[in-house]
């Protein structure tokens, strides 16, 4: 009798069976163990095998090698596999499938290589694992020669098998060959639909991925959680919440509100979309919600600047006893790395190494990036040179890092060492490079790294149009930077902040509130820094009332939170048009604590208009938060001596002996021939062979010769 289930195996009388039965009885056992997971069981009928010499056949060893692969023990089935006398297709056919599975995309073409080379001709089961196991790799020439091989020995193409060409072809970038085979499909069904509007959407192009799903819904193919999550990621990417929102009603017409895919495909699009109320919804109405959906409402609440909620989020997540991935280290480190918050970021860091999450490049970037960003330019440096790997975003992550830190030539010269790698630059390497030429100020290298943008192409991107806008407008080019923001074909918050922060900052203060106006009218939404903005255009031309109802429709209008930068842009706009006092009360009025630069923008204001009571008690202010400030100390010097308060002049003069404060060295430098030079009134300076204080003493008596008078309160100043 064969023996039942729960006894021991040493019973099992292997003796009184003919070959055949015994080889079916093997194959009825480990069949059943492997369904059930007896490891044990399945383990001890392979042992009593081997102890009593029996030698199965092909059909009995295909049974003791699948019991291995349906318990995911790749070895243990790789050493049947060898010890095997002899194998079929279905041999190799399960040993494929099982290695394209376990994510060993490289050793299941090489078994495929070996099955073929052994003169097995492949079935519909071994073409979809081997093709798996190229769309997992990305290798589009094997999978060509595969299809080619397809093309040639089979009479047709089997559905499963051009379900996963299809989805071959998209995911390797190859999106014509992708459609081709969709188009050859006699009778597409939901995965193939599937597959299509998933190529195209994870290669991009998502208007076209939204028609091919909008195709499907005529044709009447049901929807599933997979095309929704797609269909949902594309109108994610193209932030049409309209079409979201229509897409989210048709998930709960369906019933597939509470699919995990689905839920993290709704978190997302709500979030891009910049609608985190909606996110937290979608998120709050799963019962347990899982690592994806965790990961993506904490990355959508980094990338819209709540920062401080996706912490909160992540320290939630890490008390539901949730697991994190190497994508939810990804998504969180970046909320540290905007709130500046270095100790937990260095402690993420820690577990990140200790989970061994590290050896993913994405999550090292990140670490990267972090530090990048915090300014900790040693310890992203250390970071960089641990990889194992780079890639063109740790590059990136570095370089920014540099330039975000004013370390413009170490930028360049890891920019330089970028391209003797083999790296090309991206977009993002395009802005850094553009961020540089603008701080400098560069123009010409600027104009230069315009030309090799307009050569791929970049030109029209978003991204790379508002860091073009930004150099032209610091390098005082603003009708250039004017040209790009008209030829830009898509425009965001950025690229409308970016032209009006521009003029606000030349003094162009009409032709700012002009774009303001402009974004008004396309409905553009503002934040922050477009009232800085504002309010720095209104300094320029005087517009005080004009200021203040923008700062107050800042605050009722829009919702947003005053900075203290938006409170000195105010204080500064009443100064300047010497309302002192009442920028003195607006000050006291207002609930924000006031900062140095408040202070220092009345300061500054008292000093034109001679408001020397309130001057010096914008000084003390300013000295009562930091006593070794050197420039309020000159600043309140110079009122002083405008006002021929001799004694109160020495004073400040002796104190800052006292504390031997001494006001930084100013530098001015200028472009020529691709060169910056650098100079200071306190260093002697060779240019081409010319003395540049023989030229400037030049230029001055020049100056007196029109008829120039300087003004006193300028000429007092301290230090070398």
């Amino acid at each position: 009798m064969i023996f039942p289930v729960g006894t021991e195996h040493s019973s099992l009388p292997f003796l009184s069976f003919n070959l055949k039965k015994l080889n079916m009885s093997f194959a009825r056992h480990l069949r059943l163990f492997g369904d059930t997971q007896c490891v044990l069981k399945g383990r001890a009928v392979h042992g009593k095998i081997i102890t009593s010499g029996f030698r199965p056949d092909v059909y009995a060893n295909n049974h003791l090698l699948s019991f291995y692969l349906k318990l995911n023990r790749i070895n243990d089935a790789r050493k049947v596999f060898d010890a095997m006398p002899e194998r079929n297709l279905v041999s190799w056919t399960a040993l494929i499938s099982c290695h394209s599975k376990m994510g060993m995309p490289e050793e299941a073409l090489n078994c495929f290589r070996l099955m073929v080379n052994d003169g097995f001709d492949p079935n519909h089961y071994t073409y979809v694992g081997a093709i798996s196991a190229c769309a997992s790799i990305g290798d589009a020439r094997a999978g060509k020669e595969i299809h080619g091989r397809i093309y040639r020995h089979e009479q047709e193409l089997n559905g499963k098998v051009s379900n996963c060409l299809v989805n071959m072809y998209g995911k390797c970038g190859f999106l014509n060959s992708a459609q081709l085979v969709f188009d050859a499909t006699l009778k597409p069904d939901l995965v193939s639909w599937t597959s299509i509007l998933s190529s195209y959407c994870q290669c991009g192009e998502n208007l076209e991925g939204l028609r091919i799903f909008m195709r499907s819904l005529e044709e009447g193919v049901v929807v599933n959680e997979f095309s929704c999550a797609s269909v949902l990621g594309a109108c994610a990417s193209l932030e049409n919440l309209k079409v979201g929102m229509q897409v989210h009603t048709l998930v709960i017409k369906c019933g597939l509100e509470f699919d995990n895919f689905v839920v993290t495909a709704l978190i997302n699009l709500y979030a891009k979309c910049g609608e985190l109320d909606y996110a937290r919804r979608a998120f709050l109405e799963v019962d347990k919600p899982q690592l994806q959906a965790w990961t993506a409402l904490m990355g959508g609440c980094a990338q819209q600047g709540k920062a401080r909620e996706a912490i909160d989020l992540f320290h939630k997540f890490h008390s539901s006893g949730l697991k994190p991935s190497e994508r939810t280290f990804a998504s969180v480190l970046g909320a540290f790395a905007d709130t500046v918050d270095v100790e937990v970021g260095k402690q993420l860091h820690s577990l990140i190494i200790k989970l061994g999450f590290i050896s993913f490049i994405f999550v090292s970037n990140a670490v990267l990036d972090f530090y990048s960003k915090c300014g900790l330019l040693e310890e992203s440096s250390k970071t960089f040179e641990e990889m194992c790997k780079h890639d063109v975003v740790s590059w990136n992550a570095l370089i920014s890092g540099h330039v975000r830190s004013g370390h413009h030539g170490e930028a360049i010269e890891l920019l330089k060492d970028m391209l003797i790698e083999g790296f090309e630059p991206n977009l993002h390497t395009y802005s850094s490079i553009l961020s540089i030429c603008g701080d400098i100020p560069a123009i010409e290298w600027g104009k230069q790294t315009h030309c090799c943008i307009i050569k791929p192409a970049f030109d029209s991107n978003v991204v790379v149009g508002s860091a073009l806008i930004d150099m032209y407008a610091k390098c005082g080019r603003l009708s250039e930077a004017r040209k790009v923001f008209d030829n830009l074909i898509t425009k965001n918050l950025v690229s409308w902040n970016t032209i009006l922060v521009g003029y606000a900052q030349h003094g162009f203060g009409r032709e700012a509130l002009e774009i303001y106006n402009m974004m008004q009218s396309n409905g553009i939404k503002p934040n922050g820094i477009t009232f800085l903005g504002l309010l720095s255009a209104c300094g320029h031309v005087g517009l005080v009332e004009e200021g203040l109802c923008h700062f107050n429709s800042m605050i009722k209008d829009h919702g947003i939170a005053p900075r203290t930068d938006h409170l000195a842009s105010l204080v500064s706009l009443f100064s300047r048009k010497g309302q002192t006092n009442r920028a003195f009360e607006f000050i006291r009025s207002f609930p924000m604590e006031p900062g140095k630069v408040v202070w220092r923008c009345l300061l500054s204001g008292c000093k034109i208009h001679k408001d020397v009571s309130l001057g010096r008690y914008a000084a003390e202010k300013i000295l009562s938060i930091d006593p070794e400030d050197t420039s309020a100390h000159i600043m309140l010097s110079n009122i002083y001596a405008e006002a021929k308060m001799w004694n109160e002049a020495a004073q400040v003069r002796k104190i800052m002996k006292e504390k031997e404060l001494k006001k930084e060295t100013g530098y001015s430098w200028a472009e020529l021939k691709n060169n910056i030079y650098y100079f200071s009134s306190s260093h002697y300076t060779q240019f081409q062979e010319t003395n540049l204080h023989v030229v400037l003493d030049g230029l001055t008596a020049q100056l007196f010769d029109a008829g120039y008078i300087p003004d006193a309160m300028f000429v007092l100043h301290y230090g070398d």
